[in-house]
């Protein structure tokens, strides 16, 4: 299976009101330090795809641009519904709301 599909694979199991970071899911997905190349997968999805691609943020717990302007607006929007929240400096607490990556895991 391609880092690709093993990325997505992770990121569906990141349950609602947890973020990950795109190390993690890297790891997770077999990939350790292949964090570039996560954020690239994500990078890939299509509007209406199947993964939660919004619970993805860099290793500060900060949203990264990429190259769409509305998408970090977006994934905030997206986080804070699910009661995810951030300071005034955009940086979310990965202690609070951060995802173990055990199977079955909500914390």
């Amino acid at each position: 299976m391609s880092l690709r599909l093993r990325v997505f694979q992770v990121v569906r199991q990141i349950p609602p009101g947890r973020v990950a970071t795109y190390g993690q899911v890297a790891a997770l997905a077999g990939a350790p330090g292949a964090h570039r190349a996560c954020g690239a997968a994500l990078g890939t999805l299509l509007e209406g795809e199947d993964v939660p691609w919004h619970r993805v943020l860099n290793a500060q717990g900060r949203i990264s641009g990429g190259g769409d302007p509305w998408r970090p607006q977006l994934q905030r929007r997206l986080l804070e519904a699910e009661g995810v929240s951030f300071t005034r400096g955009g940086r979310c607490d990965l202690e609070r709301f951060g995802w173990s990556g055990a199977p079955g895991s909500d914390q």
